[in-house]
């Protein structure tokens, strides 16, 4: 059986690095990027440079499924569940952190 998991290269801050995701994550972080007016590149980035546990791939699932948390809840305000708090900022900024 074939993993639903898909290892993609992607250059951040000009240092190639590679992300195992699901295509429906990657499809969903293609979708914030693009609804954020940033490059894919630029999103990933800032996630990379916000988190402070565990590794990259886990850390953008985290930030795709808080977005989409945040939407279902109508006020983009919702508090992301787990420890690094990265979420998609409605005032147009890239990130949001909260501690």
């Amino acid at each position: 059986m074939k993993s639903p998991v898909i290892k993609r290269s992607i250059v951040i801050a000009g240092h190639k690095t590679s992300v195992s995701l699901e295509d429906a994550f990657w499809r969903g972080l293609k979708d914030i990027a693009a609804s954020q007016g940033v490059t894919l590149a630029e999103l990933v980035g800032a996630i990379d440079s916000e988190r402070r546990h565990g590794n990259l791939s886990s850390a953008i699932r985290l930030f795709v499924l808080d977005h989409y948390r945040n939407l279902a809840v109508g006020t983009g305000s919702a508090k992301p569940s787990h420890e690094t708090r990265i979420t998609a900022c409605p005032t147009g900024s890239i990130l949001r952190v909260e501690q």
